[in-house]
């Protein structure tokens, strides 16, 4: 049946929805038509990409999620022939998790034929142990037969600490045999790749759009990213084997 792809970390502004558009657009270029949620309650970013066509739900009521409402989001899941792709905010993390531990819901896709991946996206610099400490928490949560895989996004720096890289990590080496996939996001020279990449997601045009003749991207800033587009889905396919 259908993959289900959920974006969870409980730091904001690491990159979920940028790693999220990327898969979405791969997929849609592999000729698939994933099913894509946006349950960001307080940006929902990924909302804004009009080509991907995203659907918006609002699952949370106060600080935390109200389970009719994501009940509702859940059955569409469920249901679903398609992959899924699902971009979560910061702000219900933890509110997410719970729900989904007392109401069993990996269990409940599993029923439905469905393969659960959750991908966490890991950032250094300030946010490198809340990052982590995200990471950690999704998989004290999540049994064995949920997948797991890392986005590692160096836009805030490298991702180390102490000397050691993160395939050194306590929080990796303890839980090796669990992620099924690490997808390392390269370091973007800022005045021009990541300049352009940023203009790109500002305008909330992904690579087909902004490569289009008529976009109002120049040349020389289409020629990068191309090259980047090629390289990140070069990253991306491992994601083949766990789908």
């Amino acid at each position: 049946m259908a993959t289900i792809h959920m974006f969870l970390q409980g730091k904001g502004g690491v990159g979920k929805t940028f790693a999220a558009t990327l898969l979405a657009q791969k997929m849609i270029e592999d000729g698939k038509k994933p099913l894509c949620i946006d349950i960001d309650p307080v940006n929902a970013t990924f909302a804004g990409y009009k080509a991907l066509d995203v659907r918006a739900f609002d699952v949370m009521e106060g600080d935390d999620v109200n389970p009719w409402k994501f009940d509702k989001m859940i059955e569409l899941v469920a249901g679903s022939e398609e992959d899924v792709i699902i971009d979560n905010g910061a702000s219900s993390f933890i509110p997410l998790l719970s729900y989904f531990k007392k109401t069993d819901i990996p269990g409940l896709l599993e029923d439905y034929g469905h393969t659960l991946v959750i991908h966490t996206v890991i950032v250094g610099g300030n946010a490198l142990l809340d990052t982590v400490d995200g990471l950690v928490k999704s998989l004290a949560m999540f049994s064995g037969d949920v997948k797991f895989v890392v986005w590692l996004n160096p836009v805030s720096g490298p991702i180390e600490s102490e000397g050691k890289e993160f395939y050194e990590f306590k929080a990796y080496t303890k839980n090796a045999e669990r992620i099924d996939a690490v997808i390392e996001i390269p370091e973007l020279q800022q005045q021009t790749f990541d300049r352009d990449m940023r203009e790109m997601m500002a305008a909330n045009l992904t690579f087909n759009e902004a490569l289009k003749k008529d976009s109002g991207v120049p040349i020389v800033s289409k020629q990068r990213l191309v090259m980047m587009r090629r390289d990140f889905w070069s990253r991306m396919a491992v994601l083949e084997e766990i789908s």
